[in-house]
């Protein structure tokens, strides 16, 4: 690699990286030598290796078919970035079909574009600084990995010597996305890397939900090297051949989720989890030897890779198109699971409805995915006296939630009918006792991931404990006196005579007067802490009875609006069938939880056995415990509340019981590693807030708090503000999580400061993301108030460059410093928000601004001529309107007249040819446009289509008649959308 000596040393994350991916087996091109077999800079596929790889993979293929094999990807119809996404990904991996004579006569031919069964046939390319042309600009993106030609891949590397280098990677590649939509249409997967941090994502991702690659297996951490940093541990993981073309086919799923398409990429512990599955599948020496345990932390994405393993299976040739049965044990977890596997593209899986109809499925021959509860596997036995119903051998059934219901005459029942089945058991609390043993039941681990890894992966958030009102208590020696104090009012001959009789731990729990004190601490301590940030709860009685006081004082003290989930008896008496409910009754009301509590004010769930285990509403975020709970039955419940949620840092179990006092004895069963991290208490959060608190305010140690100008000069760089942001955020999480507790008290003062100077520094800099509306409503409360009182104006937009409030901020700026750096930033703003509105004006616009600040930064202007130089900018900006009317245009036409202008120039140097031009394209489109017209790809084709005929009769260049019609259509989304 000595051809890149020249730029190695100014980018070592880069070389390192290159280096690696060079000792994969990838080919490293240099992108100047991959521009001259592109046609141009707007090209993102390289064609002439698309078209050797596609004629080596497939020999047959005539000429005739290949251009059209070609066509089809190169030029993707599709009306958004993901919907391109997903159609290249159908292409790419169920592979494309032409028509052509084979000898036998014209028939369907599958076409491959890439082969994953022998991925050395494929050829792997990586390149650096890949230039992207697009209307807005160029984008350069540090590496792009190519597969025939084909670009997977989009890494960015940072310098870890910069303030928060994975924040800034993640930010540009959000752009780059952004702004050059088709480099990213065939995407497996966007890499944010500084060396000694390395994350992974999809397209459409936020930073939230960029992710680390922890483990390359098959490979150990040993065998990538001495001391390798995470970016090597992510390369030799995601990046080895077979890997990186199994990820492609076999662990990617686009789910609907709130409307849109959601991407999803294995996480590494899922498709570590799957191989091994397979792995163990296909060399095991016994057919029992086959089956094993997968341990998947509660809400660690156990239902995915479930998928992920079914699509596996099928793809395997050597099991001979497999039947998969994929069982639980409640109904509503059945029916979670079929719509998870329906969501994800699994193609047809068959949900079991009865005994008779599971019977069927399993003797109907192989092939299929059934889905169905253990409870269907009742005894069989056939005319003959076979309990059989299906021998054979390709038959995998995967068990959910496996540690409940696999011990007993049902699992009997469902190995007797499968007697040469796989069984893989998926569990969040595997059981490991004598007589109920997980790993007994169905074979060995094949994976382990841990809570305390998911909280470290942010798959799930940590779990706090508080032990409330201990003198409640049910536990241990503390039953005496808890029995004396709710019948103290009784005699002593009385109080032994009740005792002997009723004094039971569900009698004192669910004593009325003892819940009467335990719902009022309850609605305190929610209203107080969980409510302000929109969450809601989980009220866990001990019994039924206990269940309907719950609700009975709930509602007799006005707490919040509550609904009892439990199973009704018939023989129940008239006060407990009042709250009886219908399964599609407790289906709405489960639906109605899951809503956002501004949009439905349902807050608690009231349940005793029903809901503490497959339960899965990520909204939910304490959970007040008055019931005994052990071992996995304890796990199981309290991992309610670990689901992530946006603004949700943890959940919280609030203990009325005294379950947290004999935690250690209820988690013995498991090893302390597994179970490390499963509960924290809430003290323990008291010196994360001390060491935040430092983080946050060490950026104005030596700066008076009442000089504000002081403090935005230390935010002015954008590396300095994005790590004064991430110390806040993580400040105010700790503040959020501990106020009102009188320990927050030492700190409030502070947070009203840095809460003072983050809202100045949002409209100085007009940076969207510095807002308290993202902190929890304690903190954001304590702020406004602060802001109010000090009469500091609370916008919610920042001030407009073309208003008169501007001037106003401007004439009130203290120094040419402070001035001309508001006129900088409202000017950067307004290209931001404008950008697409008229690609061309305001990408020239960025560069003057740029010039002006490379002035400033190397000294050649001061802060007065700086000041007068970004005035002449904003002048310009006021006077536009004009302009326009000046060039006989109406504001919204105006931008496709410059972005025609910029690219035909050269044709046709006229200025009133390009306007006549320009004209008759917005003719051509404008009687298409009608309702939601955006969201129709039969319209957006048609505008294509008839632009391109008038471009082709015009002296437009034939490679933009390809390209230009799809960047009009584009912009007029922006200006005629109806």
């Amino acid at each position: 690699m000595t051809e890149r000596l020249d730029w190695a040393y100014e980018s070592p994350v880069e070389e390192r990286l290159i280096e690696q991916l060079v000792g994969l087996g990838f080919a490293y091109v240099p992108a100047s030598e991959l521009d001259k077999e592109r046609e141009s800079q707007r090209e993102v596929i390289l064609e002439d290796r698309l078209r050797a790889a596609l004629q080596r993979l497939n020999p047959w293929l005539d000429e005739n078919n290949l251009r059209k094999v070609l066509r089809e990807v190169t030029h993707l119809e599709a009306a958004s970035l993901m919907e391109a996404n997903e159609q290249f990904h159908d292409k790419v991996v169920n592979y494309l079909s032409v028509q052509q004579d084979l000898g036998k006569g014209k028939k369907n031919q599958t076409v491959k574009i890439i082969d994953f069964d022998d991925p050395t046939s494929n050829e792997f390319v990586v390149t650096n600084q890949f230039r992207v042309n697009t209307p807005t600009g160029t984008i350069i993106p540090d590496i792009v990995v190519f597969v025939n030609g084909i670009p997977l891949a989009v890494i960015e590397c940072k310098s870890p010597t910069i303030t928060n280098p994975q924040a800034q990677a993640i930010k540009q590649l959000i752009r780059y996305w952004e702004q050059a939509e088709r480099l990213f249409h065939y995407n497996l997967c966007v890499i944010a890397t500084c060396n000694e941090q390395s994350q992974y994502a999809t397209i459409g991702a936020r930073s939230r939900h960029f992710g680390e690659w922890k483990d390359p297996y098959p490979l150990k951490i040993a065998d990538v090297g001495e001391s390798p940093t995470r970016q090597d541990v992510l390369v030799a993981g995601m990046f080895s051949k077979a890997n990186l073309l199994d990820l492609l086919r076999n662990f990617v799923v686009y789910e609907p989720e709130g409307g849109r398409t959601i991407k999803k990429l294995a996480r590494y512990q899922q498709f570590r989890a799957t191989n091994k599955a397979i792995d163990r599948i296909l060399s095991a020496k016994t057919p029992r030897e086959r089956g094993g345990v997968v341990w998947a932390t509660q809400g660690s994405g156990k239902s995915i890779t479930m998928v992920y393993l079914s699509v596996k299976l099928r793809r395997i040739e050597q099991l001979e198109n497999p039947t998969i049965i994929v069982v639980t044990d409640r109904t509503d977890l059945d029916t979670q699971i079929s719509k998870t596997f329906l969501r994800c593209g699994f193609p047809n899986p068959q949900q079991a409805k009865t005994v008779k109809e599971l019977r069927e499925l399993l003797q109907a021959g192989s092939g299929r995915t059934i889905m169905t509860t253990i409870q269907k596997f009742e005894e069989y036995v056939d005319e003959s006296g076979s309990r059989v119903l299906n021998e054979a051998h390709n038959i995998y059934a995967l068990v959910d939630e496996s540690h409940r219901t696999n011990y007993g005459g049902l699992a009997a029942n469902m190995r007797a009918a499968l007697p040469n089945a796989c069984f893989l058991a998926f569990t969040g609390t595997p059981i490991d006792k004598e007589d109920k043993s997980t790993v007994a039941t169905f074979g060995p681990y094949i994976d382990k991931y841990t809570i305390q890894q998911a909280v470290d992966d942010g798959a799930t958030v940590p779990i706090f404990y508080q032990g409330r009102l201990t003198d409640m208590h049910v536990q241990g020696e503390s039953l005496d006196k808890l029995f004396d104090r709710m019948f103290q009012e009784y005699s002593e001959d009385d109080r032994e005579r009740i005792k002997k009789r009723y004094a039971t731990e569900e009698a004192i729990t669910g004593a009325p007067q003892r819940i009467r004190k335990i719902c009022m601490d309850i609605i305190d301590h929610y209203e107080t802490h969980i409510a302000p940030n929109g969450f809601k709860a989980q009220i866990v009685a001990i019994n039924r009875e206990a269940a309907v006081l719950y609700k009975e004082i709930l509602d007799e003290l006005n707490g919040p609006e509550s609904v009892i989930i439990f199973s009704g008896g018939n023989d129940d008496e008239d006060r407990m069938k009042k709250y009886h409910l219908s399964k599609e009754q407790q289906k709405l009301y489960i639906e109605r939880f899951k809503k956002p509590l501004k949009e439905d004010k349902l807050a608690f769930l009231i349940c005793v056995d029903m809901l503490l285990t497959g339960f899965d509403a990520p909204i939910l975020q304490a959970m007040y415990l008055d019931k005994p709970l052990k071992e996995h039955n304890l796990l199981q419940a309290i991992a309610r509340t670990n689901r992530t949620y946006d603004g949700k840092s943890y959940g919280l179990i609030i203990d009325y019981y005294g379950v947290s006092g004999f935690l250690k004895q209820a988690l013995s069963i498991f090893t302390d590693t597994d179970v490390q991290g499963a509960l924290k208490p809430i003290d323990s959060e008291l010196p994360r807030l001390q060491t935040r608190h430092r983080s946050a305010m060490r950026f104005f140690d030596y700066i008076r708090k009442d000089d504000i100008e002081a403090c935005m000069k230390v935010l002015e760089p954008e590396d300095v503000r994005n790590e004064f942001d991430v110390a806040f955020k993580k400040f105010a999480e700790s503040m959020d999580m501990v106020m009102p507790n009188p320990a927050a008290i030492p700190y409030r003062e502070d947070l009203k400061f840095l809460g003072k100077v983050r809202q100045y520094a949002k409209q100085r800099f007009r940076d969207p993301e510095m807002d308290i509306s993202d902190c929890g409503e304690k903190v954001k409360q304590l702020i406004k108030e602060h802001l109010i009182a000090q009469k500091i104006e609370i916008l919610h937009d920042p001030v407009d460059i073309l208003s008169s409030k501007f001037k106003k901020k401007l004439d009130e700026a203290q120094s040419d410093e402070a001035k001309a750096s508001e006129m900088e930033h409202a000017i950067k703003h307004e290209i931001r928000v404008k950008l697409q509105e008229n690609p061309v004006y305001y990408t020239s616009l960025r560069e003057r601004l740029e010039q002006i600040l490379a002035n400033y930064k190397q000294r050649r202007i001061d802060d007065k001529e700086k000041a007068e130089q970004l005035q002449k900018l904003i002048d310009e900006l006021r006077n536009r309107s004009k302009t326009i009317e000046d060039e006989g245009f109406e504001p919204h036409e105006y931008p496709f007249y410059q972005l025609i202008k910029q690219e035909m120039w050269s044709e046709y140097e006229n200025n009133d040819d390009i306007k006549e031009l320009t004209r008759t394209l917005l003719a051509e489109i404008d009687n298409l446009f009608v309702i939601e017209w955006t969201q129709k790809e039969d319209v957006k084709r048609e505008m294509r289509s008839r632009l391109k005929k008038k471009l082709r009769i015009s002296r437009c260049d034939r490679e933009k008649v390809e390209w230009l019609p799809g960047e009009i259509v584009k912009l007029a989304e922006v200006h005629f959308r109806k």
